[in-house]
């Protein structure tokens, strides 16, 4: 970490609040954060950081709904000081994760947004399990992102799952 702590969740809700998140955006944050935190125990993941980040993954949303959501609401924790760590699990939290191509394809800055730490990993797999309907399984996520995004996009979904899930000595579908 950069030395810099986390915000609390009690900071996070605050700072959802404040920058005008609607309560369906904060609930469905609070639905991902508690999942990310039970997966985050089970794969010795730094637990603070994937709460916070879980929390917030949803930022941009205060903003736009449109998948440029993730750069925008990393954009709004860098501005507010927020941890790298942090400001980066907001940015990846799309899918599985996003490639310069896809990237380029949606019209976002041409980068990667794949995840690459185990928190980064965390939060964007937990919020694929959390639809807005509540939690699902792989098999739902996949098809959706399959419909959605790309048939590449759900092959990324199903191994981040077998990884967390491997990472976790349970398949996440069984963590409820």
């Amino acid at each position: 970490m950069t030395g810099r702590r986390p915000p609390t969740r009690d900071e996070c809700l605050s700072l959802l609040r404040a920058e005008g998140c609607p309560e369906n955006v904060v609930a469905h944050c609070e639905e991902v954060a508690a999942l990310a935190v039970k997966i985050a125990k089970r794969c010795g993941a730094d637990v603070d950081l994937v709460g916070a980040g879980a929390l917030l993954h949803d930022l941009g949303r205060c903003r736009t709904h449109s998948i440029r959501h993730a750069v925008e609401g990393a954009r709004m924790a860098s501005d507010k000081g927020l941890p790298v760590e942090l400001v980066l699990i907001i940015e990846k939290h799309i899918g599985a994760g996003l490639t310069k191509a896809d990237a380029r394809q949606l019209g976002l800055p041409e980068k990667d947004y794949l995840p690459e730490t185990l928190e980064e990993k965390v939060v964007a797999h937990a919020d694929n399990l959390i639809s807005a309907h509540g939690r699902v399984t792989l098999a739902e996520a996949v098809a959706d992102v399959a419909r959605r995004v790309s048939p590449e996009a759900a092959k990324r979904l199903r191994g981040l799952h077998e990884e967390l899930s491997l990472a976790c000595g349970t398949d996440l579908d069984d963590i409820r």
